[in-house]
């Protein structure tokens, strides 16, 4: 089976580029939709306007320079003292946005670090300097205390803060990253200005950011004058339903815009969609191409998986392409 870092999500991932400083910064936001920086008399606010789905509340997050004085702010707001220095990451997407920052040293604990891919936070869990804190659900949170985290970085995907209120109880500030939520691919990438406040690195953000912008929109220019684009079809089986990305969800819009006719591109959905076998059979078949298969690395793994993927035209002419070219060692990929 092909490995393919797509061109458009490779810039996503792993474009770098060094700015000179990071003194001055815009807090202008072209995609995302989620969060908000906005700059007051000596700190920032920073609000998680859609902390999870069909949230009805929002997060606000006072990022105050170390040494200054922290202004007045109700119980509902934390107050987070920059540049952090210590911090526990709960998602991998996390860890790529200290690594694209080159703040990968403030990362002291992660939960399950065989799924960190990162060469640089490797080896420093392989020094013992980053520390494994179990499953993500089941925190040991008496080890994460005692790292002495300034900041936690979490999710949630149903709304449930039972487990992040209780490293909120140990006195450790949490803030919540909704990246994922995103229906845009530089939506999400765009995030990475939400972690750069933390560190003190929003202008390295802005450049890294731009210059993702600048090639993503290059390799789409490669083929948006296609006369003819190829069908294609995403998404694996996990149990009996096939989970694909819906029309407006950001991995469909990464395929229009790297030149495929995405048999799902008008469904209005910006999720994920649940679907029967026989009903991705009936409209995908005869598919050219198959891109996304989850964590399998060959046909004859998806073959033994489920017999029927076989059937697929894009499975017999070996046109089936995953996206975990950057798996580490572990298994891991962020």
């Amino acid at each position: 089976m092909n490995k393919l870092l797509l061109t458009i999500s490779c810039f996503l991932l792993a474009c770098t580029h060094t700015p000179n400083n990071d003194s001055k910064h815009s807090n202008t936001l072209k995609y995302a939709k989620g969060f908000s920086v906005t700059e007051e008399n000596g700190y920032k606010l920073v609000e998680v306007t859609n902390p999870y789905p069909q949230s009805a509340v929002s997060l606000r997050y006072i990022v105050v320079k170390r040494g200054d004085k922290v202004p007045d702010h109700d119980n509902n707001t934390e107050v987070i003292l920059a540049p952090v220095e210590r911090v526990v990451c709960t998602s991998t997407s996390h860890v790529g946005l200290l690594d694209q920052l080159n703040a990968e040293k403030v990362l002291v604990g992660f939960p399950t670090t065989d799924l960190i891919s990162s060469e640089k936070v490797r080896a420093r869990i392989d020094s013992g300097l980053v520390v494994d804190l179990g499953i993500d659900s089941e925190m040991n949170l008496e080890l994460l205390y005692s790292l002495k985290p300034e900041l936690v970085m979490g999710y949630s995907i149903s709304g449930d803060m039972v487990k992040l209120s209780r490293v909120s109880d140990l006195g450790i500030p949490v803030v919540i990253n909704a990246e994922y939520l995103e229906d845009h691919p530089l939506g999400r990438a765009e995030w990475i200005k939400f972690m750069a406040v933390f560190l003190g690195k929003e202008e390295r953000a802005d450049s890294i950011f731009n210059e993702i912008e600048k090639e993503y929109y290059t390799a789409r220019s490669l083929v948006e004058n296609n006369t003819t684009k190829p069908t294609a079809i995403s998404g694996i089986l996990y149990g009996d339903a096939w989970f694909l990305p819906g029309g407006q969800n950001y991995a469909a819009k990464m395929l229009a815009d790297a030149g495929y006719h995405y048999l799902w591109q008008d469904d209005p959905s910006s999720d994920f969609l649940k679907l029967d076998f026989e009903s991705v059979y009936a409209k995908g078949v005869d598919a050219e191409y198959w891109i996304g298969v989850g964590s399998f690395n060959s046909l004859k793994e998806m073959k033994t998986a489920e017999q029927r993927y076989e059937l697929f035209a894009a499975f017999k002419q070996g046109n089936v392409y995953t996206y975990d070219a950057r798996r580490g060692p572990t298994g891991g990929s962020e």
